[in-house]
Parts: structure tokens; C-alpha cells; sequence
């Protein structure tokens, strides 16, 4: 490659990194090409993206490890009645 080639190809991927995009490459079964291009072209859409986002998120993102104190703050407890009676135990002569 020749130093203006170098030169031109530097410059280039400095204004990719400015625009906050980066160049991959991946290796997917021929059938699967088109499919991954046109998810490609859905998130480069500014129609599409937040879509496209939120869909592949869903669908791919490893659901996150929940403690106790999690799970019961996500808790759906609407029309749930938590009230109860007051308990003394019983009596006991010692």
C-alpha cells in the first residue's frame, strides 16, 4: 500500500471514530449475510435504530443477576392487600 493509501485510509478512520462509529468484521454462513446486513442498515436508520435497539436487547441482552432486595422491589404488589393482624403469640405461663 502506498503512503498516500495509508494516509487516505488513516484519515478516514479518524472521521469514523469521530463520528462514533467503528468498523467490524464478522464471519456469519452465506445465507445469514443479507439477514445481517439489513439488521446493520436498520441501526445505521434514524428511523429505525431505537427500534432495532430495543428488539435486539431484548432478545439478546444476558438477563442481569437480581439479589432478594431486587426482586421483591420489582414485584408487581398492586391490589395486593399486605395489612394483617397484629400477632402476640399466645400465653404462656413460665
Amino acid at each position: 500500500m502506498s503512503q498516500a493509501q495509508k494516509k487516505a485510509l488513516t484519515n478516514y478512520r479518524r472521521r469514523l471514530k469521530g463520528r462514533g462509529l467503528v468498523r467490524l468484521e464478522v464471519k456469519v454462513r452465506k445465507t445469514d449475510a443479507p439477514l445481517v446486513r439489513e439488521v446493520v442498515n436498520a441501526l445505521a436508520d434514524p428511523n429505525m435504530e431505537t427500534q432495532a435497539r430495543a428488539f435486539l436487547r431484548q432478545k439478546f441482552n444476558p438477563p442481569t443477576v437480581m439479589n432478594f432486595k431486587d426482586y421483591l422491589a420489582a414485584a408487581p404488589l398492586d391490589g395486593i392487600d399486605l395489612t394483617r393482624e397484629p400477632d402476640f403469640g399466645r400465653d404462656v405461663d413460665l
